[in-house]
């Protein structure tokens, strides 16, 4: 009823000790494996020495990390996510997005953080991915049945099970309250799935990202709102709520509305608040990953909510849009999350600077990279991903406790040390030990779409425990470019027929059951895996889950990522092959594009070489081809009296100068020092004396609202490039003189700008200066500048005034402007 097995190999090796056969049947759950055993396998395991000598090992080491518990900071992190990826026995994921934060409260456990996972749990979850026999993607829902699940219903105050309830069109909505422990993390998963609703509203928590966009829209509503009500059923009052993703940011709506009803703020009271102690990352550049809902349907379902905030339809409405009184725009979740959050980030440094391009538009008068949103690159939970082996070799040279240490480079540089014997030993271990088990998947996959039984004994035979084997898995969205190792298929032939440099190439992954281009995609490789020329050299995997995925980032010896660039916002699956020694071939784009160091991997250029997509994706796809055939074949194929020493040699460095910067660790710990503390320190500050400064902040920002459009320039003097031009060492120097009318000098900053026109528009600041005020009385306020011009050419300035005050969180927390 923990998932800290999940992550502790000893004690998964217990339940497989139990009866190996029976582990497998039980789909390596637990729960299950409990029911099929009977009393005469209990006895037999009672008399079992070693076995009692081993639980009660794994049992003591248990209650020894749990015990810590009670050493949690007091601050609280509400983390809300439409799915957790846990593991396959619990469907509460779809994809990277869940794994990613089933990984994140992993760590939070181990690192004994005050987390609080706020989620969805689905009586269907994503769909399981099955082939026909002619290539085509069948997408099947099976039920869970939750008494098999690591689950159990929350209990209140009055010994009832909990529930919380929401207001729907001519009906209430209930939804009863899991609780799933992620080691020493609290997962609180809400279920519509229950007698007290209707069948319809039942079936709003069946399908993860399933059903139309009605029935999203009350999923989110779920999560964000009911997610609030959750929390506060439960009695937390988190210091930080964490937006894992638009779908949760209605979590901030109900936020307001427990401020303005139950504390008597104002609407624009209680923003500061909720803005002071929110946080949202965003995860990915492509617009289909953002939500957006029309407008009949917020009328439908929450019209009741901007009365209860006192404020208009039409302002409530603004909250979700890039251009506010725009009729014929959607309400978008990632701009409410926006507008909702005083920190934002990405989740790579090329995805922070491609977000910040995404949503300037929300801060008008500012240039994207002048906006506050910031990054923090994904990471992987080391002991969920790496190979028990491993993980037993790291603690042998780098020391018993350097999973404390794992974000430390030093403790990694120790693999330099380590003889390549052992490490050519454990590759070849786990290439193997992922081969059988592809034999038997695979086997057990054709036989079930009625294959051919030459095309699947060849298949199944040809698998090669000694071959250079690439993988390429991840979802099948087209941007991902899947295809592309597939677009010369004459020269690829070419490569695969060297019999004395082997290769295999493994494919999975779905494809969202609404993306065609997707499917035909996975029905093309089937295809050519099939075709006389690749029979037995490239391989399709149905139903990518976390069990294969763990055995092909263990198992396989190249990574292949070939995203669309800049589309790629982070990516993890790489990050958990370096850490079992596992070489990246990818795009230098997401995480890669930080990660990537020579002789430790290889690369494909950031920039693009071609606007026209189709010629940019045949000369990555010739790039691979060069790389494989010019170095990465006989790197992998020269050997040194059996050993590739070359090879072994950028496994080392990859595991010594990649690996810690990408640990689930490292990201934490980054997620800490740049937003949760400074978070918590604004969040407490503005809730203190009972919501003194955000009263104060608010009035503040009401009186310059409604001055600002009364400031006047009363006297601007500039140098005159007619009369005569600067040079190089002359200053620019300039002063502007205001008339108040009845705003503060002290609450004015002027920057003075320079850029470069490019068809009329400046698109980038080559230099900024903050003017300085020297003089303020009766009204006016003067300011100047003297700045040395160190650059040749013809540029173009402006200046702009802004609201400042030291209680602002960031310029962008009050967007004002106004240019001279």
């Amino acid at each position: 009823m923990n998932l800290w097995w999940t992550w502790n190999y000893e004690a998964e090796e217990l339940y497989e000790q139990i009866d190996p056969e029976l582990w497998r049947q039980s789909g390596r759950n637990p729960r299950i494996l409990a029911e099929m055993l009977n009393i005469s396998k209990l006895k037999a395991l009672e008399k079992d020495g070693d076995f009692i000598q081993k639980i009660d090992a794994v049992y003591e080491k248990f209650e020894k990390y749990m015990a810590e518990a009670k050493n949690k900071p007091q601050e609280k992190i509400a983390y809300f996510s439409m799915e957790f990826g846990l593991y396959d026995n619990i469907k509460t994921y779809s994809g990277g997005l869940g794994i990613l934060a089933g990984d994140y409260l992993k760590e939070a456990s181990d690192s004994n953080k005050n987390i609080i996972g706020v989620g969805i749990l689905y009586r269907y979850g994503y769909f399981q991915q099955s082939i026909s026999l002619f290539g085509d993607q069948i997408a099947e829902y099976r039920r869970q049945k939750f008494s098999h699940l690591p689950s159990s219903r929350v209990i209140n105050s009055k010994g009832e099970l909990m529930k919380i309830s929401m207001a729907l069109p001519g009906r209430s909505l209930y939804a009863q309250v899991w609780k799933v422990n992620v080691g020493r993390i609290p997962l609180y998963l809400l279920d519509t799935d229950i007698s007290e609703n209707s069948m319809a509203d039942r079936s709003v928590t069946h399908q993860l990202y399933g059903g139309d966009w009605e029935n999203r829209f009350k999923q989110e509503l779920l999560l964000g709102v009911g997610g609030i009500r959750l929390l506060k059923e439960i009695g937390i009052e988190a210091d930080v709520y964490h937006c894992n993703e638009g779908h949760a940011a209605f979590l901030s709506l109900e936020r307001l509305r427990i401020l303005v009803q139950e504390h008597g703020l104002t609407f624009y009271q209680a923003l500061e608040v909720v803005r002071s102690s929110s946080l949202f990352t965003t995860h990915t550049p492509v617009p289909a990953g953002h939500d957006s809902f029309d407008e009949d349907l917020l009328r439908t379902y929450i019209s009741h909510y901007p009365e209860r905030l006192n404020i208009t339809w039409k302002e409530f409405m603004n909250l979700g849009k890039y251009h506010e009184n725009d009729p014929t725009e959607k309400f978008s979740m990632s701009v409410l999350a926006v507008k909702m959050s005083q920190e934002v980030n990405g989740v790579s440094k090329i995805h922070g600077r491609v977000s910040r391009e995404m949503f300037k538009g929300l801060f008008e008068g500012y240039y994207a990279d002048e906006l506050h949103i910031g990054y923090v690159t994904n990471g992987v939970h080391h002991p969920t991903w790496t190979g028990s082996h491993w993980i037993e070799l790291y603690k042998k040279h780098f020391g018993e406790e350097y999973l404390d240490h794992q974000s430390e480079p030093a403790f990694w540089e120790k693999i330099r040390e380590v003889p390549d014997k052992e490490i050519w030993k454990l590759r070849n271990h786990y290439r193997k030990d992922l081969i059988n088990y592809l034999r038997e998947r695979l086997s057990d996959e054709l036989t079930r779409r009625q294959e051919n039984p030459k095309v699947k004994l060849k298949m199944i035979d040809s698998l090669d425990e000694n071959a250079l084997t690439i993988c390429f898995a991840r979802r099948f969205a087209t941007y991902k470019r899947a295809h592309l190792l597939l677009n010369n298929l004459e020269r690829l032939a070419s490569i695969l027929k060297n019999k004395n440099l082997p290769i295999q190439i493994i494919y999975s992954g779905k494809a969202h059951p609404a993306d065609k281009a997707g499917q035909d995609l996975i029905k093309r490789i089937i295809e050519i895996s099939k075709s006389p020329d690749f029979l037995g050299k490239i391989f399709f995997i149905e139903n990518y889950d976390i069990e294969l995925a763990k055995k092909l980032v263990r198992g396989v010896d190249i990574w292949l990522n070939t995203p669309t660039r800049p589309q790629e916002a982070s990516g993890t699956s790489g990050e958990k092959a370096v850490m079992n020694g596992v070489l990246n071939l990818s795009v230098l784009d997401g995480w890669w594009a930080e990660g990537y160091r020579p002789n430790a991997g290889w690369a494909l250029r950031e920039a693009r070489t071609y606007a026209n997509q189709q010629f940019q994706d045949e000369l990555d796809s010739e790039t691979i081809y060069d790389l494989l055939e010019e170095e990465i074949l006989p790197l992998f194929y020269d050997r040194n009296e059996g050993l590739p020493v070359k090879w072994i040699a950028f496994i080392k460095n990859c595991i010594a100068e990649v690996a810690p910067h990408y640990t689930m660790k490292r990201m934490l710990e980054d997620y800490q020092h740049k937003f949760y503390n400074k978070l918590i320190e604004r969040s407490q500050l503005v809730r203190k004396d009972d919501f003194h400064l955000a009263r104060e902040i608010e009035a503040w920002k009401s009186k310059i609202r409604a001055g600002w459009q009364h400031l006047e320039v009363k006297r601007i003097a500039v140098p005159d490039p007619v009369r005569r031009a600067l040079g190089l060492g002359d200053d620019f120097v300039a002063e502007i003189e205001l008339k108040l009318n009845g705003i503060k000098a002290v609450d004015i900053g002027i920057d003075v700008l320079f850029g470069q026109k490019e068809m009329d528009t400046v698109k980038n600041i080559m230099l900024m200066e903050e003017m300085k005020m020297v003089e303020s009385a009766y009204g006016t306020a003067k300011f100047t500048c003297k700045i040395p011009m160190e650059k040749i050419g013809v540029y173009h300035y402006a200046f702009r005034l802004y609201p400042r005050n030291k209680w602002l969180a960031h310029r962008h927390d009050f967007n004002l402007i106004k240019w001279i």
